[in-house]
């Protein structure tokens, strides 16, 4: 008797599944025989390429604008190979166990790039990027270790994966659009909106792991 496919259950909640034109992406892209782990392999190359190009800015001052322009578009190039990774595989009929460690791994490595990358870039605090990345790291943890226990995944906020890229996002096209005498210089440090943008990562997200943390312990408790 043929073993019966894989369905991934208790995925991460995507209104932007429900688009349309995302929908017809991901039909385009199964019918091609486009990998699903290809798809996540694209992703953590542009959550690489986006903290180079933050942590390039002040080495290149010149083409900063355009750098923290491209980092914005290649965190969010990353969080749609996310959504069309998972997309794909169901519609190819490819989603496996191997695909879940393609669907996890490489968020952390770009989680980890991009929010060092912040920290090194103009404005940015290479303290608060590389506390940002391993914040965002242990949210995650958190939620593996969740799920190993036998609760349900947690993807609540306020600072789960979405948040923390828009965060940057919205950083990164404030420092490309904004003039330099209408951007923070904070201290010492002189502190632009990266450098915000981190300790926000930073603090909301330490809320995130233990509003994630409760719940877990109250499901597994609550368990027969």
């Amino acid at each position: 008797m043929p073993e019966a496919p894989y369905v991934p259950v208790d995925r991460r909640p995507i209104a932007s599944r429900k688009l349309r034109i995302f929908q017809r992406l991901s039909t385009s892209l199964a019918r091609a025989g486009v990998s699903p782990n290809a798809i996540a392999a694209l992703g953590m190359a542009a959550g690489v390429a986006a903290g180079a190009a933050l942590a390039a800015t002040p080495a290149f001052p010149g083409y900063a604008r355009g750098l923290f322009v491209a980092a914005a578009a290649l965190v969010q190039l990353r969080l749609i190979a996310n959504l069309l990774d998972g997309m794909v595989a169901v519609e190819s009929g490819k989603a496996s166990r191997l695909g879940e460690l393609w669907n996890e791994i490489p968020d952390r490595v770009s989680d980890a790039a991009t929010l060092a990358g912040a920290g090194y870039a103009l404005g940015g605090d290479a303290t608060l990027g590389w506390l940002a990345a391993s914040v965002a790291l242990f949210v995650a943890y958190v939620r593996a270790t969740g799920k190993a226990s036998g609760a349900s995944n947690q993807f609540c906020g306020p600072m789960a994966k979405q948040q923390r890229m828009m965060t940057i996002t919205l950083a990164a096209l404030l420092c490309a659009v904004l003039p330099a005498d209408l951007q923070p210089h904070l201290g010492p440090g002189a502190w632009g909106f990266p450098a915000l943008a981190l300790l926000l990562i930073v603090v909301l997200g330490a809320a995130t792991a233990l509003r994630r943390l409760g719940r877990i312990a109250a499901e597994l408790e609550a368990a027969p």
